[in-house]
């Protein structure tokens, strides 16, 4: 990764955060989310605007691809957004690459902060803008959280975009879940979310490595192989967020990400990185994650870089603000990762 990063100014309490939906629709759907996620940057001391199409939807998407980049693009040019954070993922934010006007979002730094197909934008404008970007929470999911966002999601979004000081270490969180209360007949306001014990990360190849933290969220860093969009991962600490299936509740099954895997290992990823940090995956079995480690070891075999399973990434919670193209250490010895680098100015 050899791209010259912009870095946003900081979040301060009274900045207004804006809303957009670049992919799914799931805003319209499930209001009471949105609700809760406005209450809670409310009560962070925030202000909250939404973008005009964001609570919209368009069959399985918030609103026809246009009207979503005009969205982020009018987000970008309004000088009293300091921050945006995004609905939610979804499969669909490719779409609106082609309408987006990297020259205004790079000439208007500022915070844009998503996971899941999120991805995809992150990698257009690092790639096109030079806007470093945040791979952290979404208002529905992390921010819309009952009865709030959880202590450790909020701590790392904290310290991501709110200091001037590196992130520091990343604890591994105590507790975690990927537990599902049913949004459509609101269950998940009828009680928190049930927390397991953490077991603590999982380093699957012994070793030190540092440099720029880069990755994303597999299918969607996929759609970009081969287009304008992908960045050359060389040199980097590379991570993988791997998502929920098509199945309600269920993880992706292992044959469909062994596919994805191939995909990058096609694109020569694994022979460029330094170091490989895989998120928690979402609801594996113990033998799920038996055949993850074999694959991952399966396309690694050739490299003896550290790699480190478990990471708060993604799609379970809760989750870290990870800055992208920020330095970035991993560590076996010392079972550590470790944000070296200022991520806002």
């Amino acid at each position: 990764m050899n791209i010259k990063l912009i870095k946003p100014k900081r979040l301060s309490k009274g900045d207004t955060i804006g809303i957009v939906a670049p992919s799914a629709g799931n805003a319209n759907i499930f209001p009471h989310r949105i609700e809760n996620a406005v209450k809670a940057l409310e009560k962070l001391g925030y202000k909250v605007k939404f973008a005009r199409h964001s609570l919209e939807r368009n069959n399985y998407v918030s609103s026809e691809p246009e009207k979503r980049a005009s969205d982020i693009n009018e987000m970008f040019k309004d000088k009293d957004i300091s921050a945006i954070i995004c609905t939610i993922g979804g499969d669909h934010s490719s779409q609106v690459l082609k309408y987006l006007d990297f020259e205004l979002i790079k000439n208007n730094p500022k915070i844009f902060i998503g996971f899941s197909d999120i991805s995809v934008l992150h990698y257009a404008f690092i790639k096109r803008s030079n806007l470093q970007t945040f791979y952290g929470p979404c208002a529905m999911t992390q921010f819309g959280e009952y009865p709030e966002i959880l202590p450790y999601t909020l701590e790392y979004f904290n310290k991501a975009l709110t200091s001037l000081e590196p992130i520091g270490e990343i604890f591994q969180s105590k507790e975690w879940t990927a537990e599902i209360l049913d949004w459509t007949v609101k269950k998940d306001l009828d009680r928190p979310r049930k927390l397991i014990a953490s077991e603590g990360y999982d380093w699957l190849k012994q070793g030190y490595a540092s440099g720029p933290i880069f990755g994303g969220c597999v299918p969607s860093i996929n759609h970009l192989t081969g287009t304008e969009y992908w960045v050359d991962p060389t040199g980097c600490i590379f991570f993988i967020d791997i998502p929920e299936g098509h199945e309600f509740g269920e993880g992706l099954p292992i044959s469909v990400l062994d596919s994805y895997l191939s995909d990058l290992d096609n694109m020569g990823v694994f022979d460029k990185i330094k170091g490989l940090i895989i998120g928690r995956p979402y609801n594996y079995s113990d033998d799920d994650c038996n055949q993850l480690k074999k694959l991952i070891l399966y396309y690694t075999q050739k490299h003896d870089y550290p790699i480190v399973l478990n990471a708060n990434i993604g799609h379970c919670d809760p989750i870290i603000t990870l800055p992208f193209g920020i330095n970035t250490e991993i560590d076996s010895k010392r079972d550590i990762i470790f944000i070296s680098e200022s991520s806002v100015s």
